[in-house]
């Protein structure tokens, strides 16, 4: 009962207002320090991976890098008749004022300091449309920013010309467009996850107070972890996702853990029937469930960390969020949490000595000993721990066969909602404009000798795919000034996602290349382009894959072995938690490489999974299994202990702990399931994933699986330690003591 976590509790119970005015003061001078220092973005070559990244990076190097180009289509206005595709029919374009539009568009953008060139205007092949291509300048990633003033140029001559259709579309302004959106999503789901997750914890505590405390400081503490995230991005860059991540597990953990402890706290309070003050009962759920929740927030930190070691801009970016927003969760739970204990139960108290003194019988908290329903849960297991097991795993590998057919790609612009006004101009340019699908960019780096070299058989590659019927005519070389870099454009004809825009990849890369700039002598070469970073990408991160899990399944087995000092348990724990997270990978690949979900999900089906949802899934849910498992465990060992058998142990302090747990699930699986109602696919999957995985963790590994497993093996749980106290002796009675 001296342990750090009591002692920090024991300070706050006695200072009750000095500990919450310094946590108010602590998230304060978290958003300001953030907001002073700002957010670090990462940048383009912070993206880079495989052969793309290297292409893309002797691209940079000689000054030739791509760049983001944004097309504005002119064409006449739609008609009412519908085409058979559902698309809107187009009549003939009026030469005069769509020349006349082009000439304005081209002058207005030619004069923006954003714009780097634009392109002579192009028709269409059946010339009902004309495009004019900008180009901006700067890195791709910067574009988003400067793309506002190309939008608004494009709006005034719509304006100009209100008998023409002028439309815009590119990477910036679909980029900007998903980010509205994606802000739009973050705002309903909030909208959602906030009230039920009130309402579940007003079911849970029956008191509006009581359930306004998890809410308030799970809030408090994402607030200051967006603040300190801003101080971690000049360490690890932001992606963008931080505060996405931020807020979902920071609502579901800052609840979790503030339920573990005001459980506790009420536990205690009820069974001790007055006798204990309010400090005391605080120290005690301090030294109980705040030690689970310090062990199971470290646990977290740890397994999220191995995200680091997929040298990834994006994991790393996820992994500094979790990271971040569970550590300040564990501080709110030590220290904000046990003042506002202090302070409400001695409200309580004195509401108590009010209603004595009236003659009124004050009103008796309920314990934990679990009821009814789930004593009826735990039968199959008590009664047939063997069958409870084997029809448990049974069922869970079941769910994990679909497994066998997963597919994973890097999910590209093509997979994004057609709600984004962009992305339907997207699919209009793609349409008309075919030839424009989808542009390759072979870089080759070599002496300066070798200039002449490189240009002769650049060319020669050049004719070899416009022979390729995967490929167009198009072909266009640049050199640097330097001449120790040369690029060659090459356009395919089919969209990125397509088979024949990554077999014309294949194409370049195993056949054409080796002939003929790969006989240069010291050359470099490489492919980029947005068909090569989608196949790259999904193959560094398999590459990365084995040693990510490796480490976190190192990590969850030495966690366990930490928390409860059995190599038995810590096996269990890995087993378990990797069967849950494999179960709900395989419902995740029976709804979302189909279509039979699309209508009830609203979303359109790729056929694949985000190659990102696996790896962040594995280790997001392990380290929050662990906080059933810590929750879970700790009260059947607290039990064994005191010299409870380890059966008794195991089913009391299943049944004790199953409401919170259940609770906290519930908690959990309502912020996550409100990320499913978002537009973008990849936070679809991931929200869907982690909600099936924390309800099949809670109420299939938790309630049967696991005590089963430990009914089973009995003492033999707790290998190699002993944790069974030898009793007390009896001394005996001498003749004079009886009477």
């Amino acid at each position: 009962m001296n342990s750090l976590t009591v002692r920090i509790a024991r300070w706050s119970a006695g200072h009750p207002w000095r500990a919450l005015v310094g946590w108010l003061l602590f998230v304060a001078l978290c958003l300001g320090v953030g907001s002073a220092v700002g957010t670090d973005s990462a940048k383009t070559a912070d993206y880079r991976v495989g052969e793309a990244g290297r292409a893309e990076t002797m691209a940079a190097e000689g000054h030739l890098e791509r760049l983001s180009t944004e097309q504005i289509l002119i064409s006449a206005l739609p008609r009412s008749r519908p085409r058979p595709d559902g698309g809107t029919s187009v009549g003939a374009l009026d030469e005069g004022p769509a020349a006349a539009a082009a000439h304005e568009l081209t002058a207005r953008m030619r004069r923006l300091p954003e714009v780097a060139q634009v392109a002579d205007p192009v028709r269409s092949s059946d010339g009902r449309v004309l495009m004019v291509e900008v180009s901006l300048k700067g890195e791709e990633l910067d574009a988003d920013a400067k793309v506002g003033a190309l939008v608004a140029q494009t709006r005034a001559v719509q304006r100009a010309y209100p008998g023409l259709l002028v439309q815009e579309t590119g990477s910036a302004s679909v980029s900007k467009g998903v980010d509205q959106q994606r802000d739009d999503d973050l705002a309903l789901s909030e909208k959602i996850s906030l009230p039920v997750t009130l309402v579940t914890l007003l079911i849970v505590f029956g008191s509006l107070t009581m359930a306004a405390v998890p809410l308030l400081l799970a809030l408090s503490s994402i607030a200051a972890a967006v603040g300190l995230a801003m101080v971690a991005s000049h360490l690890t860059p932001d992606t963008g996702v931080g505060t996405n991540v931020i807020l979902m597990i920071g609502l579901a953990v800052g609840v979790d853990y503030t339920l573990f402890h005001l459980k506790r706290e009420r536990e205690e309070r009820a069974r001790c029937g007055g006798r204990l003050g309010t400090e005391a009962l605080v120290e005690l759920a301090a030294a109980t469930s705040g030690r689970a929740v310090v062990v199971s927030g470290l646990a977290v930190v740890a397994s999220t960390a191995t995200l680091y070691l997929a040298s990834d801009v994006i994991f790393s970016s996820l992994a500094t969020g979790t990271v971040v927003v569970v550590l300040v969760a564990v501080a709110s739970s030590l220290t904000a949490l046990p003042a506002l204990l202090t302070v409400l139960g001695r409200r309580s108290e004195r509401r108590a000595r009010r209603a004595a003194e009236r003659g009124k019988p004050s009103r008796r908290l309920r314990g934990g000993d679990g009821g009814r329903f789930w004593s009826a849960l735990l039968r199959p297991a008590a009664r047939h721990p063997l069958a409870t097991l084997c029809c448990s795993l049974l069922a869970l590998l079941a769910l994990v066969l679909p497994l066998t057919g997963l597919k994973i790609t890097e999910m590209s612009r093509d997979t994004h909602s057609r709600a984004i006004p962009a992305m339907r101009v997207y699919d209009r340019l793609n349409a008309e404009f075919p030839e424009r699908r989808v542009t390759h960019q072979v870089v080759v780096q070599a002496p300066a000798s070798r200039a002449a070299q490189v240009d002769r058989e650049l060319r020669a590659l050049g004719r070899r795919a416009a022979a390729d019927p995967l490929f167009t005519d198009y072909a266009r070389i640049r050199t640097a000034a330097d001449r120790r870099t040369s690029t060659l454009e090459l356009r395919v004809p089919y969209l990125g996602d397509s088979p024949q825009a990554v077999a014309s990849l294949e194409h370049l890369r195993r056949d054409y290349l080796p002939a003929t700039v790969g006989k240069v002598t010291g050359a470099r070469y490489g492919v980029s382009g947005d068909v090569a970073r989608y196949q790259d990408y999904p193959a560094h991160q398999n590459g990365r894959l084995p040693l990510v899990l490796g480490a976190l399944l190192l990590v969850t087995f030495l966690m366990t072995l930490y928390a409860f000092r059995s190599v038995v348990l810590g096996l269990i724990g890995v087993v378990l938690n990797l069967l849950s997270a494999a179960a709900a990978l395989g419902l995740l690949v029976l709804v979302f490489q189909h279509t039979w979900a699309e209508g009830l999900l609203d979303f359109r089906s790729t056929g694949s999974i985000g190659s990102r949802v696996p790896l962040f899934l594995f280790v997001i849910l392990f380290g929050l299994s662990m906080d059933y498992q810590v929750f879970v465990v700790s009260r059947i060992r607290e039990a064994v202990l005191a010299g409870t058998p380890t059966r008794q142990a195991v089913l009391d302090g299943v049944r004790r702990s199953a409401s919170v747990v259940t609770s906290a699930a519930v908690v959990m699986t309502t912020v996550f399931v409100s990320f499913v109602f978002l537009h973008l696919i990849e936070m679809k999957q991931i929200g869907f994933v982690l909600a099936t995985a924390v309800l099949i963790d809670a109420f299939v590994v938790r309630v049967l699986v696991l005590p089963s497993a430990m009914l089973l093996l009995g003492e033999a749980t707790w290998w190699p330690s002993r944790t069974r106290r030898a009793p007390k002796p009896v001394p005996a009675r001498r003749p004079a003591d009886v009477r």
